[in-house]
C-alpha cells in the first residue's frame, strides 16, 4: 500500500515553488507511484515578468527530470494567460504545440516543459499531479477497463480511454475534469488535482489504496496458476552468451523471489509479450521482454529481433523513420529471473526498475481480471517513435570512449593502479578494482565519482580459487569483461647471494602467477563471451634492464612480458588483444616503494634516501619524472578501439631508460 508521507509543518502555500518540488519528491520517493522519470506535477503562481507585470504562471516539470531528486530548475514557467486561449482551437499537431509553447515560456531558452504541459494548463486547479501507479495501471489493463474503474470509484472519477498525450487529450482530460474529481487515464495512469498541494497529493494516495485494495481482493477471489519450479540455469555462462549476442552492454540481474515467480509463471511467455504498463515505459524497455529459455539465448534474441524488424516493417510504411536499435533491453530467465540491460550500470538500473514495475502490473492484472491488455500494436509503435519522447534521448550526454566496456583492475588500491582507475572512470568504463588490501580499495573507490559502475573484491590474486571468484563476481555484477589491467606486484629487493628462497617465490607468485591466474580466467571470459577483449600488463623497466640487487623482481616481470606475448599468440584468434606497459620508478601514492625499498635502492645505486626520485628522473633520458598518470594514459589507448591492431607490444613509459629499450 502507499503511504501518506505528507507533514503539514512548514508548508506554506506561500512558497508554491517550494511546495511542488516538496510534492513531487514525495510522489517520486515511492516507485509504486512513478518509476524513473515518469509523471509530473505542477503549480499555478502569480509572478513578475521581465517588464515587471504580475503575471500567472503554471510552473510545471521539465522534460528529462526526475520527480525522486527535482529541484526549483525543474520546472520551467509557462505563461498561463498565454495558453488558456487554445481551448477553442479544435487540434494541434505535436510541432505546433512545441513552437507554440516555446514562445509561451517565462525562462526564453530554458528547459522544455513536459508534454502533458497543456493537460496541467487547462485545468482551473492551482495544484496537479499525474502519476503511472502500478494500482491504477493494473486496475486498467484489461479489457474491462471502464468497468473496473466504475467499480471502485464510481461516477465521481471520469475513466477516459487511451489517447497518446498532446492536444487532444489535454481538452478530453479538462471536459471531464469539470463534471469529476479525478480522471484515470486508461493504459496511462492518474490525474488528480486540488486547490492545495496537500489535498491533491492526498488525493493521489487514495485513490491509489483503493485500486490496490480491489485487486487484491480480486487475486483473493481468482485461482491463480502457480508458477512452477524450474532449476537454475548456469548463470554466468547464460549472460556471457547473451552478452556476446548484444555486444558491448551492461546487465543487471534481479533474482528476487518476485521476478523468479514471474519468470516461471506458465503465461511467461504471454507476459514478456503483452507489452508495457504505460506509454512512459516504451523508451525504457522497448516493446517487448525476451523469455530465455534454454542454454542458447541468441536463439531467442534472434526470435525477437526478426519480430521487432517485422513489427516495424508494418507500421513504418513509406515514412522516412529510421529503425531504432531492435535488440531487447528486458529478459526473463526462467529459474534466475530477469535481466536488464544498457548503455551503462545506470541505464541498467533504471531499465531494471521499469521492467520490474511493468512485469508486477502485467502479473496483477492477469491474476485480477484474467487478462491483461496493453497498449494496441499501432498505438505502441508511435509511441516508440513518437518524437517528443524521442527528444528525451537527445539530451543525454554524448558517449564517452569506453562506455558499455568491463574492466578488472589488480593492484586497485594504490599507486598505478589507482591511477588507472581514475583514467578509465573518466572515460566512462566500468570497474571491477581487486586489492589484498581493501583499505586501499576504499581509498580508491572515493577518488571516483562513478556510483554504480564501480565494485571493489579484496582477494588475493595469487590464490586460483580467490581469482576465479573474483571474476565470477565481475560477470554477475555487469555481464561480462572487455578488459584487463594486470598490475598487481611488490618489490623483493635484495642481491642474489642475500634472497631467501621464500622472497624470491614470493615475487613469483604475486609478480607473475598472479597475472598468469588473472589471464587464465579473463581469457575463459572473453572466448566464451565471444567480443574480443584487451589484456593490458603493468610490467616494468626491469623487464628489459634489470637493475642489481633487484634480480626476483627483474626475473618475474621479465616473465611477465613473456606471459603477455603468449596470451597475445593464443588470444589472437579470438579477438584477444595482449600488450604491456613498462613504466619505471613510479613513487606516486604507490605501494610498492616502501621505506625499506627506498632506503635498499638508494643504497645500490649509491646516492642519499632524499635523492632517490631525483636521481631516477635524471637517469632517463627526458630527465622527466614518471607518474601514475602517465602510465594510466598508455593502459587506456591499449584498452581503446585506438589499438584495436596492436597486439604484443610493450610501450615504455619510462622517460626513455637506454639499458631499457626493446630489441
Amino acid at each position: 500500500m502507499p503511504t501518506n508521507l505528507w507533514n503539514q509543518e512548514a508548508r506554506s502555500e506561500d512558497r508554491p515553488l517550494d511546495l511542488v518540488v516538496y510534492r513531487s519528491r514525495l510522489i517520486g520517493s515511492d516507485p509504486n507511484l512513478v518509476v524513473w522519470g515518469g509523471g509530473n506535477t505542477s503549480v499555478k503562481t502569480t509572478e513578475m515578468d521581465f517588464r515587471g507585470r504580475s503575471r500567472r504562471v503554471l510552473r510545471i516539470k521539465g522534460s528529462g527530470t526526475d520527480l525522486k531528486t527535482i529541484d526549483r530548475s525543474g520546472f520551467p514557467g509557462i505563461f498561463l494567460d498565454d495558453i488558456l486561449p487554445l481551448l477553442d482551437r479544435e487540434d494541434m499537431t505535436d510541432d505546433e504545440m512545441v513552437g507554440y509553447l516555446e514562445h509561451c515560456m517565462v525562462e526564453p531558452g530554458g528547459r522544455r516543459p513536459s508534454i502533458e504541459t497543456l493537460l496541467h494548463g487547462f485545468l482551473k486547479a492551482r495544484h496537479v499531479d499525474h502519476v503511472h501507479a502500478d494500482a491504477i495501471v493494473a486496475l486498467t489493463n484489461t479489457e474491462r477497463g471502464i468497468e473496473a474503474v466504475r467499480e471502485v470509484f464510481g461516477e465521481e472519477v471520469a475513466a477516459v480511454p487511451y489517447r497518446r498525450p498532446g492536444f487532444l487529450l489535454s481538452k478530453q482530460v479538462f471536459d471531464a475534469s469539470l463534471s469529476h474529481q479525478a480522471v484515470v487515464l486508461l493504459n496511462h495512469g492518474l490525474v488528480t488535482w486540488g486547490e492545495t498541494a496537500k489535498e491533491s497529493y492526498e488525493t493521489t494516495i487514495g485513490m491509489v489504496e483503493k485500486a490496490e485494495s480491489y485487486l487484491n481482493s480480486r487475486v483473493a477471489e481468482r485461482p491463480i496458476a502457480t508458477p512452477s519450479r524450474r532449476p537454475k540455469p548456469d548463470t554466468e555462462s547464460l549472460v556471457l552468451k547473451l552478452r556476446g549476442r548484444l555486444g558491448r552492454r551492461i546487465f543487471r540481474l534481479d533474482s528476487s523471489e518476485e521476478m523468479i515467480d514471474v519468470a516461471n509463471r506458465p503465461d511467461v511467455h504471454e507476459l514478456a509479450s503483452a507489452g508495457p504498463a504505460t506509454a512512459d515505459h516504451v523508451l525504457r524497455i522497448r516493446t517487448w521482454a525476451c523469455v530465455l529459455e534454454g542454454d542458447d539465448p541468441a536463439k531467442a534474441v534472434d526470435e525477437y529481433e526478426r519480430r521487432y524488424r517485422e513489427f516495424f516493417d508494418r507500421h513504418a510504411g513509406a515514412d522516412d523513420i529510421q529503425m531504432l536499435d531492435p535488440l531487447p533491453k528486458v529478459f526473463l530467465a526462467p529459474g534466475l529471473g530477469m535481466i536488464a540491460a544498457g548503455k551503462d550500470a545506470a541505464d541498467a538500473r533504471v531499465t531494471a526498475e521499469v521492467a520490474y514495475h511493468t512485469l508486477r502490473v502485467a502479473s496483477w492484472g492477469q491474476d485480477a481480471h484474467g487478462s491483461y491488455k496493453s497498449l494496441d500494436e499501432e498505438d505502441l509503435f508511435h509511441v516508440d517513435y513518437w518524437p517528443l519522447e524521442l527528444y528525451k534521448l537527445s539530451l543525454a550526454p554524448a558517449a564517452q570512449e569506453l562506455e558499455g566496456r568491463v574492466v578488472v583492475i589488480t593492484g586497485a588500491g594504490s599507486g598505478i593502479g589507482r591511477a588507472v582507475a581514475r583514467k578509465l572512470a573518466a572515460s566512462g568504463a566500468h570497474l571491477a578494482l581487486i586489492d589484498i588490501n581493501p583499505n586501499g580499495l576504499e581509498e580508491t573507490q572515493s577518488r571516483l565519482s562513478s556510483g554504480d559502475r564501480v565494485i571493489c573484491i579484496t582477494a588475493d590474486v595469487t590464490d586460483s580459487a580467490a581469482v576465479r571468484a573474483a571474476i565470477g563476481q565481475v560477470v554477475l555484477a555487469f555481464g561480462g569483461i572487455d578488459g584487463l589491467v594486470s598490475n598487481a606486484g611488490i618489490a623483493a629487493p635484495g642481491t642474489l647471494r642475500e634472497l631467501s628462497p621464500d622472497l624470491w617465490r614470493r615475487s613469483f607468485e604475486v609478480n607473475s602467477t598472479s597475472h598468469f591466474l588473472m589471464t587464465k580466467e579473463v581469457m575463459g571470459v572473453l572466448e566464451r563471451q565471444g567480443l574480443g577483449g584487451s589484456l593490458v600488463y603493468v610490467a616494468s623497466k626491469n623487464a628489459f634492464g634489470p637493475g642489481a640487487g633487484f634480480g626476483a623482481y627483474s626475473a618475474a616481470k621479465a616473465a611477465q612480458v613473456q606471459l603477455a606475448r603468449i596470451a597475445a599468440l593464443e588470444g589472437g584468434p579470438n579477438g584477444i588483444r595482449a600488450n604491456v606497459v613498462n613504466p619505471d620508478a613510479v613513487f606516486q601514492e604507490s605501494g610498492l616503494w616502501s621505506e625499506e625499498v627506498r632506503r635498499e635502492r638508494a643504497a645500490a645505486h649509491g646516492v642519499p634516501v632524499e635523492d632517490l626520485e631525483t636521481f631516477y628522473a635524471q637517469r632517463n633520458v627526458l630527465k622527466t619524472t614518471v607518474t601514475g598518470d602517465d602510465v594510466a594514459e598508455a593502459v587506456e589507448f591499449l584498452l581503446s578501439d585506438r589499438s584495436r591492431a596492436t597486439t604484443g607490444t610493450v610501450i615504455a613509459v619510462d622517460g626513455g631508460v637506454p639499458v631499457a629499450f626493446s630489441r
